[in-house]
């Protein structure tokens, strides 16, 4: 159960109001519903993820980063929700199970992608030079290096959230890793 006050988008007033019959009109999941509680959460969320709309890392390049992602970092949410828009995005279930394990074998470039976003998190983002050439040896530049950290900050915020206000889950489960 949310531990923060859920906000009922048919309810909703001024900015939150706004967002609810704009941007996030047919979206009224319980993530959104919980940082309706301060627009600027939503505006934020929204800023970012406009930005990443424009990214060269692609829709599966982002999925798999935020499955490792919501992995390590134990948010049962965004797998959830990940899992989902990861298979609209075109990622396998082999694949998105393999982001979640740190290791995709079928996909050298998204192989090295996750290693290196998981990499980040737990180094705090101090990556050695290997870590760095290693990743840029996979077909990535200094600019995807600056996208991924983007899609690690919007899921450290979606991650963290989710984990202080318990959100209930309203998509179908992840599957459990084997």
């Amino acid at each position: 159960m949310s531990r923060l006050a859920v906000i009922d988008p048919a309810n909703a007033t001024g900015r939150v109001k706004e967002i609810f019959d704009g941007p996030l009109k047919g979206k009224h999941i319980n993530i959104f519903k919980g940082m309706a509680n301060s627009p600027v959460g939503l505006d934020a969320y929204l800023a970012i993820a406009g930005a990443l709309s424009k990214s060269r890392l692609s829709k599966p390049e982002q999925e798999a980063i935020a499955l490792a992602l919501a992995e390590v970092n134990d948010c049962d949410y965004c797998l959830a929700a990940h899992t989902v828009m990861g298979k609209s995005a075109g990622l396998s279930e082999a694949q998105m199970l393999g982001a979640r394990k740190g290791e995709i074998g079928d996909d050298p470039k998204l192989n090295a992608l996750v290693r290196f976003t998981v990499q980040l998190n737990e180094k705090n983002g101090f990556v050695s030079d290997q870590d760095l050439a290693d990743f840029k040896a996979a077909g990535y530049d200094d600019g995807h290096i600056v996208e991924v950290l983007v899609v690690i900050a919007l899921n450290t915020y979606t991650n963290l959230f989710n984990h202080v206000n318990d959100t209930a889950i309203d998509f179908p489960a992840a599957p459990a890793l084997k």
